[in-house]
């Protein structure tokens, strides 16, 4: 599952991360940003990155240009948490949960069928992932945060370190998950473009922490295979998403629970993160009276995190609050 990721650079250092080759160019190209209006919502590189948020995604040239070649690639702001094509309103009112979609049972849902079937294919870009540890039976409040993100080649790199990343060489590695996208519009005509993640059931490892894991594509040349829509069909593309073996993770604070704390210490190990403002770490209240008092406000404030359902009945929450509760997801409105 995936409920919560970051993204920190800006377009033009995402374009460098994101060079590519083809099979029938041995020269590196760089991915177009194809700037968006997206109903006026607009990509912010943060720490904590939270559905209904708009990131950059990879996706074919051909979406955007019948000239082109279906191998070259756009760099595209989109919303997380796919609006339906057919949804009339308000789009932030669909009232489907469509932040994650499962591989299972993909190509016949009746609501990510069609973008899968029209090659609306997306490549999910991130620095790393935040996930919450569910296998162990604890309160949503009490269960530990990881940030998950792909290896270096340089080991010097340290990803909750900026300054010693080198993103102009081209050799920073983003996480870059499989994902499917679809097109709504206003009644003013206007476009939002938006996307769901693909996950399944979580192997090896990781399975230690969550039950289930984003797709992830290690190599660049799943990636081509992804969003080359012309060359490789939808069955045989979903047939390559395979689970990632290569994955590290550490544990970060619980602080990035709340998807309004967008401060650089979200994904720090839990060792170092910094006291509060003025020096001082956050003091206990003494009174019996007052820690139950702060106990149930704090579960009053906490709201849980977007519930991965691939048919999506379920409401849709702008700003969670907290890690996941798992739910099983409901059958499609309009299913038998």
């Amino acid at each position: 599952m995936c409920g919560r990721t970051c993204l920190t650079l800006e377009p033009k250092e995402l374009e460098c991360c994101c060079k590519y080759r083809k099979a029938t160019d041995g020269k590196p190209k760089t991915p177009r940003f194809r700037n968006e209006y997206n109903c006026g919502k607009k990509y912010q590189p943060s720490y904590n990155v939270a559905p209904t948020d708009v990131t950059p995604v990879l996706v074919s040239a051909l979406h955007f240009d019948e000239a082109a070649d279906s191998a070259d690639r756009l760099l595209v702001p989109m919303m997380w948490g796919m609006v339906p094509r057919w949804h009339k309103g308000d789009f932030r009112k669909h009232g489907l949960t469509t932040n994650n979609c499962r591989l299972e049972g993909l190509a016949f849902s009746k609501l990510y069928g069609p973008p899968l079937a029209s090659g609306q294919r997306c490549v999910i870009l991130s620095e790393g992932f935040y996930e919450w540890q569910t296998v162990k039976p604890l309160k949503a409040s009490e269960r530990p945060a990881f940030y998950v993100h792909m290896p270096q080649a340089d080991e010097k790199v340290k990803m909750s370190d900026k300054s010693t990343w080198n993103v102009d060489s081209g050799q920073f590695r983003l996480l870059r998950m499989a994902g499917l996208f679809d097109v709504w519009n206003d009644d003013n005509g206007d476009k939002l473009y938006s996307y769901t993640v693909i996950t399944f059931e979580t192997s090896g490892k990781f399975a230690e922490v969550h039950h289930r894991s984003p797709a992830i594509l290690e190599t660049e040349e799943q990636v081509a295979d992804w969003l080359d829509y012309k060359r490789v069909p939808s069955a045989r593309a979903l047939n390559m998403l395979q689970p990632c073996h290569n994955l590290l993770w550490y544990r970060i604070s619980n602080m990035v629970n709340n998807s309004r704390n967008k401060s650089d210490q979200c994904n720090k190990p839990v060792e170092d993160v910094k006291p509060a403002a003025g020096g001082s770490k956050i003091a206990t209240p003494k009174s019996k009276l007052m820690q139950s008092w702060l106990i149930v406000k704090k579960r009053k404030l906490d709201e849980d995190e977007p519930k991965e359902d691939d048919t999506g009945k379920q409401a849709i929450k702008s700003e969670p609050e907290s890690e996941p509760v798992e739910k099983k997801p409901k059958p499609e409105p309009d299913s038998s």
